[in-house]
């Protein structure tokens, strides 16, 4: 455990994650989390994910494609239509924005695909970041997921 060393545990946990299919299985409504074994600590560590970015609810590639179309500055893709594809609000559209806008691009910084992915400028850093993965990919599932794995690593 990286707080006493004790050793781990599952104690995964339920999520009602927004943004999704709602025909998705409930399989996939599981935050996977470990918590220390040792007597008095019980700690809870939560593992990288793919599924949720951080503490959001919402879904992972839901948060990465959004702030992504939103960066694109393409004009069909609205925060209207946004609302209506994935339920999401102008309000967390636009908190998503200053997080990828101000804090992701220090932890980009740190990670460690950003000395071989060199991207322009931090305005459409996750836009063009996905752009990248989009080259080297067979589909854009393929692109997002490889993206997605490579974030869930961090710095």
């Amino acid at each position: 455990m990286p707080y006493c060393g004790g050793p781990l545990h599952f104690s995964n946990y339920q999520r009602k994650p927004r943004g999704g299919p709602p025909e998705l299985q409930e399989v996939f409504e599981i935050r996977f989390s470990l918590c220390c074994g040792r007597e008095g600590c019980r700690r809870r560590t939560t593992p990288p994910s793919v599924r949720f970015w951080g503490r959001r609810v919402y879904w992972a590639p839901v948060v990465l494609l959004v702030t992504a179309l939103r960066q694109g500055k393409n004009p069909a893709i609205t925060l209207e239509r946004l609302k209506g594809l994935c339920d999401v609000w102008r309000s967390t559209v636009n908190r998503w924005k200053d997080y990828f806008l101000k804090i992701f691009p220090k932890e980009w910084s740190r990670h460690p695909l950003s000395g071989h992915i060199m991207l322009q400028t931090s305005d459409c850093l996750l836009h063009d970041l996905l752009a990248r993965f989009s080259q080297r990919a067979s589909s854009p599932e393929a692109a997002l997921t490889s993206c997605l794995q490579e974030l869930a690593l961090g710095p």
